[in-house]
């Protein structure tokens, strides 16, 4: 990930980092593949102390504020880790199309790799203020309401906002408020 422009400053403060699937494809669109975003990020609480604030997982994206002993290697072994379980997957259900479109618009640098799953970077933007902290946790969100897929934020079963209504979320989270 030595190829993005965003720079992590202080790698044990929160971050709001954003990921995105190669060519934005929709590949959390079935509950075994977000639970394999799941898994990986409850894995990284206790391996890597990683605390999670916020999150929400979109069909081709997702948004976390997150912090850890070292917040680039937690999200390179994330982002390693969940490429590897997804082209399992796919393979697995033989999901033909996704997997030649994953070939297709790889990053010719990949050479050691047939497939990428994860576009390049995850843009970490050092949470500086509360008023930084609440804005972003609200982005989050607000993103599946914003796209119209429902009509309020507890409603999206992937996200942290049930949390923050006092409601039992799919993962534990660090409530800022």
């Amino acid at each position: 990930m030595g190829r993005s422009r965003y720079k992590i400053y202080e790698s044990t403060h929160p971050y709001f980092v954003t990921c995105t699937i190669l060519h934005w494809l929709p590949l959390f669109t079935k509950k075994e593949s977000v639970q394999i975003v799941i898994d990986c990020l409850k894995f990284l609480q206790g391996k890597d102390n990683l605390k999670l604030y916020a999150y929400v997982i979109l069909e081709n994206h997702l948004h976390l504020v997150v912090q850890s002993d070292d917040i680039e290697k937690s999200m390179k072994s994330f982002k390693q880790y969940t490429a590897k379980a997804l082209l399992d997957l796919l393979k697995k259900e033989n999901v033909k199309t996704i997997l030649d479109q994953l070939r297709f618009y790889k990053k010719a640098h990949h050479k050691t790799t047939e497939y990428q799953v994860w576009e390049e970077g995850y843009q970490p933007k050092l949470i500086q203020t509360d008023a930084m902290m609440v804005s972003k946790i609200n982005y989050i969100h607000q993103n599946p309401v914003k796209r119209g897929y429902v009509d309020e934020a507890v409603h999206w079963r992937y996200s942290s906002a049930r949390d923050y209504e006092r409601m039992k979320g799919l993962i534990e989270i660090e409530k800022f408020w």
